[in-house]
């Protein structure tokens, strides 16, 4: 099976790094031109110097924001096909005691993990259901399906929201034409806070970790790339409402 996506706009969130970025290489190998958006704009600036694609950096808690940007790209670049939302992570946290945390804290995460993805597809699913095409998949975590090995309480919750969404949009947008999936990444060493992660286990905990895994070994951004571009493709056209664990079977 050839997955392609010959000249079909991809937008893709979170992509100054990691996961993100490896999906918008991912998709523009197989023929997509794709518009990366990201909060971080040095990271998303370069990345689409290396990818040969355009871009805005963005605050995508920012309903109104997100709104005038997804205008933006529609009239100059074409109706958007695929939506893939990589955006969110834990904003810089650690795991705390549960009485250690703030209100800041707390929406800090709701916003990059929940928010985001809810105002992403309020602006780009009805336009795809009206055209009855679409791919829309989001990058969930193996923490929205059971507790988060980060510890961080916020974190866990807003990944179950959008486990919790990603199930709600597909029953309001596949009977036009429109697929919502998740997919669920184990543990990928793709980015500093993960990184951060990985060398608070120490050996034994990196030794444990990797033992918990069938495949006895991390993630790569580019398994993940995979899994999305799969769902994004004509071949997934009866799978909606999904998630997808991709973690080397350590679910």
């Amino acid at each position: 099976m050839q997955i392609g996506f010959s000249n079909r706009l991809a937008l893709v969130t979170g992509a100054a790094q990691g996961i993100g970025r490896a999906i918008a290489k991912g998709l523009m190998g197989s023929g997509a031109r794709v518009h990366l958006l990201d909060i971080d704009e040095v990271g998303v600036a370069d990345a689409a110097r290396e990818l040969g694609a355009a871009y805005h950096p963005l605050d995508l808690a920012s309903r109104v924001a997100v709104g005038q940007v997804v205008d933006e790209i529609e009239r100059s670049a074409g109706p958007i096909e695929i939506l893939v939302n990589s955006a969110g992570g834990v904003r810089g946290q650690v795991g705390r005691p549960i009485q250690e945390i703030d209100e800041s804290d707390w929406y800090a995460i709701f916003q990059a993990n929940v928010d985001s993805a809810f105002w992403l597809a309020q602006a780009v699913g009805p336009r795809m259901t009206t055209r009855e095409r679409g791919r829309i998949v989001f990058i969930a975590s193996g923490a929205g399906l059971r507790p988060s090995k980060t510890g961080i309480q916020a974190y866990t919750a807003a990944k179950h929201a959008l486990v919790g969404l990603t199930k709600q949009l597909s029953w309001e947008f596949a009977p036009r034409g429109v697929t919502v999936n998740a997919v669920a990444p184990g543990f990928v060493l793709s980015n500093p806070s993960t990184r951060r992660q990985w060398e608070s286990y120490g050996p034994e905990g990196q030794a444990r970790l990797v033992e918990s895994i069938h495949a006895r070994r991390l993630g790569t951004p580019e398994d993940i790339a995979a899994s999305v571009l799969f769902l994004a493709s004509d071949a997934a056209g009866w799978i909606s409402g999904q998630v997808l664990s991709v973690d080397g079977g350590g679910s």
